[in-house]
């Protein structure tokens, strides 16, 4: 079993120096790089990276919304839904939402926009039983991150996304360090799919 995580850890060790230390963290604040840092010295940044690969394979990262408005309709609602069960699983970790705009309108107003609708994710994963404290951040890029390059209406721009961001520094799991342990750790019966360790560790024991 050691030796999974330990491959899997020198694998993911090789993805982050792909890019240097810091690069592209919160517009490139200089905190938050070297916050950055001490987590890839540590190994804790390649476990964020694989936990929120695991977010974004298993659940829907986005939703999107109507022209001008922060409304949740019911489309994304459900996918809102399966992100909270998700995130529900892992009480060590913490997540940002990332509002997002179309271009048309000033960027100013695109900017508050995008911030109501991170506010609106927010205040909707607490009706699920997500404490606000576990939303590191609530972020708003605008106009400026567009999916689809376009001046004119586009619903694929008008959107969230929420994602990994790290783990809740307190929390007797991260405290021991064992972070391959969340990454890993199987669904309750609600899960909507199996982890790759699980059907190792099958594998394994139909071989036997």
């Amino acid at each position: 079993m050691f030796g999974k995580f330990a491959a899997l850890g020198v694998s993911l060790a090789l993805a982050a120096c792909a890019e240097e230390a810091g690069h592209q963290v919160d517009g490139g604040a200089f905190g938050n790089a070297t916050m950055n840092n001490t987590m890839i010295m540590s190994g804790e940044k390649d476990y964020v990276i694989a936990l929120g690969n695991r977010f974004a394979s298993e659940v829907p990262s986005t939703i999107t919304f109507a022209f001008d408005s922060a409304r949740i309709d019911p489309e994304a609602r459900a996918v809102l839904d399966r992100q909270a069960n998700w995130i529900r699983q892992f009480p060590e970790v913490r997540f940002r939402v990332y509002g997002h705009t179309d271009a048309v309108g000033s960027a100013s107003y695109n900017y508050a926009l995008g911030r109501r609708r991170a506010n609106a994710v927010v205040a909707y994963f607490s009706t699920r039983g997500i404490s606000r404290s576990r939303l590191e951040a609530l972020v708003s890029y605008g106009e400026t991150q567009p999916v689809i390059a376009t001046p004119e209406r586009e619903r694929r721009n008008r959107r969230t996304v929420t994602e990994v961001s790290g783990f809740v520094k307190r929390h007797p799991t991260v405290l021991d360090g064992k972070y391959a342990q969340i990454v890993y750790r199987d669904y309750v019966e609600s899960a909507v799919a199996e982890t790759g360790l699980t059907k190792l560790d099958q594998t394994t024991t139909s071989a036997q």
